[in-house]
This record gives structure tokens, sequence and C-alpha cells, in this order.
């Protein structure tokens, strides 16, 4: 058995019987040094879901973070004592913190509406960058971002992780490496959950600062859909509204105006047809993908009882029909990385990301890919506020984006 297949037993490094072991003798149980140090910038709860999922995986450490809030900071700090010994640098201002010579990458974990700005900072350091979905609140500066990436000494992965996920894996395992199902024909999505959680300053309430429910939310599922379609997205309709959440919310003087469910439908260039459905009301939370070709179909579920908090209940069902044997599978991750953040997808995403670093090729989220899931959140956006479909082409035209398309 080589080291880099060597199994991580977690359950047993850990174990009281165990620890008699001298750390000379341990080998299942010895865990290799970090080779890199990361800054987080911004340590609210997703920015602390990667600092928990660096400890987890061992691979990074985390060097130091930084943030606007003091209380953020504090929870972050707090927290991470309890799964690291490791001391964390605060730093006084953003500069300081991208451009500090001990730091190998940064993550870019603050508010959608400041990742811009931020970047433009980060970018000066010439590191790795991880910047968290979405890219950006508008299309102008996606592009951009586009534009900067392909002239960037280093590289900037762009946080979907959804791509990670059990499910989703085994769905595109399934569907385009081992063409299960022939050609795909349509795909649709859903999601049903309960409404966006408190955020300092309420940023995720409004589109202004969000960038709207389909872009801030919903840029996950439009990238496991465009992927999935294999092609551009050539037209799209959607109608929704704000039905029930944050109706009577109010922060400074202004009013939500977030959507909180939708209906969407996508048309690509290769005929391929999507759908996609959003509620944001509902006391659990289910999360489903049906593939059809024109051999079989393909069921993706995820399901977390919210109420009894148990383990999330995943799944892949292949159905054949005489094509072939039709199957259905369980899905999860261990447990440690589980818990670590988004059931596993931010442990795989981390992974990706430490891989291209270290000059390995791997498949994970570009801004070009990101900018793509936005244009067609923010073309839905635009159909469900002018009730008329949208045409991908003059959208693209009309926000100036083929340069960067092109890239």
């Amino acid at each position: 058995m080589t080291d880099s297949k060597k199994p991580r037993l977690r359950s047993f490094e850990t174990a009281a019987n165990q620890q008699h072991i001298p750390e000379s003798d341990k080998y299942l149980y010895r865990s290799e040094a970090p080779s890199h140090k990361l800054v987080v910038i911004g340590t609210g709860t997703i920015g602390q879901e990667h600092m928990r999922v660096a400890a987890t995986l061992g691979r990074a450490s985390i060097h130091g973070i930084f943030d606007t809030s003091v209380l953020s900071l504090d929870a972050a700090e707090a927290g991470f004592k309890n799964y690291s010994s490791d001391g964390l640098y605060r730093y006084n201002d953003l500069e300081a913190a991208c451009m500090d010579p001990a730091a190998d990458a940064l993550f870019i974990c603050t508010p959608n509406f400041t990742h811009f700005d931020v970047l433009q900072v980060a970018l000066k350091s010439g590191k790795p960058i991880f910047l968290e979905k979405p890219m950006a609140t508008s299309l102008t500066d996606a592009a951009r971002i586009v534009e900067q990436a392909n002239i960037y000494s280093s590289f900037i992965q762009i946080g979907l992780q959804y791509r990670f996920k059990a499910q989703y894996v085994e769905a595109f395992h399934e569907a385009l490496s081992r063409r299960s199902l022939g050609v795909i024909k349509t795909i649709s999505m859903s999601e049903y959950r309960p409404p966006f959680l408190d955020k300092v300053g309420q940023w995720n309430k409004f589109n202004e600062y969000s960038g709207g429910t389909l872009v801030e939310k919903c840029c996950h599922y439009f990238d496991l859909i465009n992927l999935l379609a294999d092609s551009k997205p050539q037209r799209v309709y959607a109608s929704g509204g704000q039905a029930v959440n944050f109706l009577d919310f109010e922060k400074d003087g202004k009013k939500s105006d977030i959507d909180d469910h939708s209906f969407v439908t996508i048309d690509y260039s290769n005929g391929v047809r999507a759908t996609f459905a959003l509620n944001m009301f509902c006391p659990d939370f289910y999360e489903e993908l049906v593939i059809c070709g024109d051999e079989g179909r393909l069921l993706a579920c995820e399901r977390v009882d919210l109420q009894q908090m148990k383990a999330p209940d995943v799944s892949v069902c292949v159905y054949l029909g005489e094509q072939g044997a039709s199957r259905t599978t369980k899905l999860g991750y261990p447990a440690a990385i589980e818990k670590s953040g988004h059931h596993g997808a931010t442990y795989y995403e981390h992974s990706a990301f430490l891989d291209r670093l270290e000059g390995k090729l791997v498949d994970s989220a570009t801004p070009l890919q990101g900018l793509w899931a936005m244009i067609v959140a923010s073309a839905a956006q635009e159909s469900i506020a002018s009730g008329n479909p949208i045409e991908i082409a003059e959208y693209i035209e009309l926000h100036k984006l083929a340069a960067a398309l092109s890239q």
C-alpha cells in the first residue's frame, strides 16, 4: 500500500484504546503535516465552514483570518479551537491579509456584493484564489472577473461545490461517463427548503446585495444543469415571486425583495430541455435531479429531516427498462467528512483546489463556468420581472458579455 492510497481511519485516530501507540509506530493513524497555509477572508457561516473543512482534510492549515466584523472573527476563532490547536493570525486590513508572504492561497468568503472589490485586492497577491459563489452580483463584474482570470499569473476557483455532492458525482458518472441513459434529452431539478438564514447586515434579504435568489442560491443548480446539458443555453423563461418569506421585513428603511419560489425553463442549443423549480418556504429540505435519455432515466435525490435532524437520505436510481439492469444506490461520505460542511461537498471542493495548487489536473469550477451559471440565473430573474422569455444571444449582446465568453 502506497502512502497516497493509505486510508484515513478517523474513528481510530482519536480512540482512547489507541493512544498508547508511540508516534514512531503510527502508520494508519499517522497524519501528515499540512503542506499549505490558507488565509480566509470573511469569517461568517461559509468562511467558518471552510476553516472546519481545511482542518478535517488536513492538507492545509488556516494561517490567518480577516473580517470587518469583530463578532464574526471572535466566533470563527472560538469555533476553530474546537477542532484545531493551531494559532490564528488576525489581520488588521484586507491588503495585509492578501499580501502576507507566509500564506500560500486565499479564500474569499465575504458577502456577495463585496466579492468583486475584495478580489481586486486579492489579485495583487498573485496567489491561488478561491472565490465563493456567486462570483459577483452583476454580469458586468462577473465578465470582468473572467477576463482577469485569463491573464492572471495563478488561478481562480469558484465555489460551486454542489458538483461534489455524492448524488451528483454519481449522476455525472452514470449520465456522462457510462452513458447509461443514452443521449440526454431532458433535465429537471428542484429544491425545497426553508428560508434564507440570518446574516450580518441581512444582505441576503435584498436583490441589490445578494444578486437575487436565483443568482445567490440557484447558481449551483444552473451550473449542474449546464454541465449535464453539455451545451450553451439558448432561451430562458421563468415565473416566480415573493409569496411568503420576509414580506414584512425591513432593514434601514428598505423592504426585502427576494423571490422565495420560481419555475425556470431552459432550452439548449443541442435540443436538451431543462427545468428548475425552487420553493423556499418548506419545513424540511428536499433536492431532486431527474435526467431522461433515449435509453433510460436517472433520479438523484437528497432529503434532510430538519425536525428530527437525522443524517441526510441520499440516493441515485437508474431505470433502464429493457435496456439493462436498473438499480438503486444509497450514497454517503464518511461521517467526519459529511459533517464538515454541505454533506461532504466542501471537503472534496477543497481537495480539488489543493490538487490544482499542487499542479494536478482537476475538474473544478472555473470563472467562465461561473459566468454561464450567472447568465442563466440572471436571465431567469429578468424573465420573472418582464414576464417574457429571454433569448440568450440577445441577452449576451445587451450586457456586452461576448468578449468574456470567447476567452
